[in-house]
């Protein structure tokens, strides 16, 4: 007995020496934007290792005493090593700043639960495109830069006025909704234009949903939902650029931006300016005297700003203006009614939105209240052979609402956020050409009332669920729709996510029925069926997102798949002509439809000396029955206008260096496109399918520092479409068919520009 007490002593004894011989290593990881959750901290060459908590922090203990270095890498950041000594009995506390470096992966995003969330941790994925991608692209609108994201496309569908639509997951621009800092101020008739209206310098990013989300937002993003987050405020700080551009030699397109940012040193109110001017010449890619790109002139400008009245107030005002003259068809030196065939578009949109959070004392609970509104007025011609072709348009939107936010930070083994709230959206929409005998005059009303859980069920699982109910003032009763998404984290690098939504649109116009075309010697006009009703789907998502950071590289891919099933949906179809001979199109309830497919993107960043970012997405999208979209030849199951293949590149040459190179593209695969007679050399309606389109682009920029005022002045230079993959058989004459337009937006155009200010 005595032999067994004096071994146990003697092994705790040895046991407290060996302590005594190791040290520990802890502190806190953070960057300029906070704590740094989930880095990984590791000493170089050895077993010893540890994930950063939700707080950035660390510990490494039972190290034995020696010389070590200290590595951390994380998402989004540059790798960081340190050298340390461990002593015997001592706990050494290295704290460690990392800085970002070109990637948006590891970036707070709203978009999703609207609350602030690591992208990587969200239960929604969100994909962010900011101000470094518009610049590597030269994309100097919005409209430009959505092509460089996963399972985006952006399309014109008009040869004469250039208007554009979004398409995202093989779906229309109306199964989309676009915000303007999380509001649905952007309406129908905005989005005939606006995405082109919106310059990139007015931006600061867009956060993108693919699929359904958050019921937060409402029922119609089918498709996905679009956040646009105008220029926030960091620091006080300028900048002034300009870019010219030659369109194939032709056309002159220039842009003159500015921002002004200034921050109180208190850091508790800021004022953030942005405008923005731009004057293109129209382009005519068939020498036949009529335009494929429209002239226009557009000045934009705006305002951000926010105020701190105590520490748990917020209350943010932004407002801003665009006003924009269109121009396309041929003789535009005169006025419109006086050409072959023409349309003109003066066009005003104010846009203004309020804001306040206040976060309860205590801390677990916040509300906010919010307001926006928009008014739009539009001048606009539309004729053929100097016909009476004039008509006028009103837009008004106001939305209003009230969310709360209560956290529970026990609930269940885990922490869950509660958002409640309800609020309204009133849109008006006026429009008219008397002598088309054309009026579309709408008002519709939408109420909605929401209820969100996301739960933390644990550090590895995240639940975000909800139900939305809807009143719209065309659809009889309660509308529910229903969204759940979830997110497993294998580990530090690898996220499994997966969603399903339920949704519907409204009977009611939309931004393809405000448009009117020009085909068979005459206009395209829509009617809406009287009888039309609801439209509603059903949405799965299902992702893996995967990625990795090492000393010297941060690579990564997600594979996206979707599948959304849409019950009585919206289809065109060709009902005949009216007493003046135009072309009538009538939007009615077809049957069912399906839209399927996969989006895979990859990314890498090498030590900061070449980065790529890609995308491409392969679907279908068809009809259950056949749509006869013109009274000459048999219908199609096939979506029109919608190819099976899309996609995009972005490769970054030293992208924090003072000189940079970038390459980009974007790929367009065949799609059906509809071609109606009556042009010249085309005698019967037609449904063509369209080439493959690559479109490559390369933009040089070097960056001189002027150390005696502290700014930067950057020149750079380039070439869009270099391979000038361009539509080679536009319709000619004033009887062409103007929605015969597929493929980039643009030819061959050659670029220069320069930008002052802090960059």
């Amino acid at each position: 007995m005595l032999y067994r007490i004096l071994l146990l002593l003697l092994l705790c004894s040895l046991s407290s020496i060996a302590t005594a011989q190791d040290g520990a290593v802890s502190g806190r990881i953070t960057a300029d934007a906070g704590a740094v959750p989930y880095a990984t901290v590791i000493l170089k060459g050895t077993p010893w290792g540890t994930p950063t908590d939700a707080d950035g922090r660390y510990k490494l203990e039972k190290i034995p005493r020696g010389k070590y270095e200290v590595l951390v890498s994380a998402i989004g950041f540059k790798p960081v090593q340190r050298p340390v000594e461990v002593l015997p009995g001592s706990e050494i506390t290295l704290n460690l700043k990392m800085a970002e470096v070109n990637a948006t992966l590891n970036e707070v995003v709203v978009t999703g639960t609207r609350t602030s969330r690591r992208r990587l941790e969200s239960p929604v994925a969100v994909n962010v495109l900011d101000s470094r991608i518009f610049s590597l692209t030269q994309s100097n609108t919005l409209s430009e830069g959505l092509c460089f994201q996963p399972g985006l496309r952006m399309e014109t569908d008009c040869q004469t006025c250039n208007y554009t639509q979004l398409r995202m997951n093989g779906l229309g621009g109306s199964y989309s909704q676009i915000l303007i800092n999380s509001r649905p101020v952007f309406t129908s008739l905005m989005s005939l234009y606006g995405l082109e209206q919106i310059p990139a310098n007015m931006v600061d990013r867009v956060e993108v949903v693919r699929g359904g989300g958050s019921v937060l937002y409402g029922s119609s993003a089918i498709a996905g939902t679009v956040n646009i987050i105008t220029k926030e405020l960091e620091e006080s700080t300028y900048t002034l650029s300009s870019t010219s551009s030659v369109i194939d030699g032709q056309a002159w397109d220039h842009f003159l931006n500015a921002n002004v940012n200034t921050v109180n040193e208190a850091r508790n109110a800021g004022l953030s300016f942005f405008a923005s001017h731009r004057n293109k010449e129209a382009y005519d890619a068939n020498g036949d005297g009529f335009s494929e790109l429209a002239e226009l002139k557009n000045n934009s400008f705006g305002f951000n700003s926010f105020f701190k009245p105590t520490a748990r107030d917020r209350i943010d005002v932004n407002g801003w203006s665009i006003n924009e003259e269109r121009h396309g068809g041929n003789k535009l030196e005169g006025p419109a009614d006086r050409s072959d065939q023409a349309e003109y578009r003066l066009q005003n949109n104010l846009v203004a939105g309020l804001n306040w959070d206040h976060h309860l004392r205590g801390g677990n609970a916040s509300f906010s209240v919010y307001g926006s509104a928009q008014h739009t007025s539009r001048t606009h011609y539309t004729g053929i052979d100097q016909s009476d072709g004039w008509g006028n348009t009103k837009n008004q939107t106001a939305q209003g609402g009230f969310q709360f936010n209560y956290s529970l930070p026990d609930f269940f083994g885990g922490s869950n956020t509660f958002t409640a709230g309800a609020e309204h959206q009133y849109d008006y929409t006026f429009d008219e050409i008397k002598a088309y005998n054309y009026l579309i005059d709408q008002k519709t009303n939408l109420t909605g009332l929401f209820l969100q859980s996301d739960w933390d069920v644990s550090p590895a699982i995240t639940v975000l669920s909800g139900v939305r109910a809807n009143r719209h003032n065309n659809v009889e009763g309660l509308t529910l729709t229903p969204r759940l998404s979830a997110v497993y984290k294998l580990g530090t690098t690898t996220q499994f996510r997966g969603s399903y939504a339920r949704g519907f649109r409204a009977p009611q116009a939309f931004e393809a029925d405000l448009h009117i075309a020009f085909a068979g010697g005459g206009v395209s006009l829509i009617r809406v069926d009287p009888n039309l009703r609801e439209e509603t789907s059903s949405s799965f998502n299902a992702s893996v997102d995967f990625n990795k950071a090492s000393e010297q590289m941060i690579y990564g891919f997600t594979l996206d798949a979707f599948h959304t099933r849409l019950y009585d949906a919206f289809v065109l179809e060709e009902i005949g002509t009216d007493e003046n001979g135009n072309q009538l199109l009538l939007r009615k309830n077809g049957g069912n439809s399906t839209v399927m497919g996969a989006t895979l993107e990859g990314r890498l960043n090498y030590d900061q000396r070449f980065q790529v970012e890609t995308g491409i997405t392969l679907q279908q999208s068809r009809y259950d029955e056949p749509v006869a979209w013109s009274s000459e030849i048999a219908g199609t199951r096939e979506y029109l206008r919608t190819p099976g293949t899309y996609g995009y590149y972005v490769l970054t040459l030293l992208p924090q260096s003072r000189f940079t190179a970038s390459f980009s593209g974007v790929l367009t695969g065949p799609m059906q496109v509809p071609h109606f007679g009556g042009a010249p050399g085309v005698a019967e309606d037609v449904l063509y399918t369209s080439p493959t389109f690559v479109e490559n682009n390369v933009k040089l920029a070097y960056r001189f520092i002027i150390k005696s005022i502290g700014k930067d002045l950057q020149l750079s230079t380039g070439v869009q479409n270099i391979f000038n993959a361009y539509q080679r058989d536009f319709d000619t004459s004033q009887y062409r068919d103007s929605n015969y337009v597929y493929g980039p937006a643009r030819p061959r155009t050659f670029f220069f520009g320069l930008k002052f200010g802090l960059m």
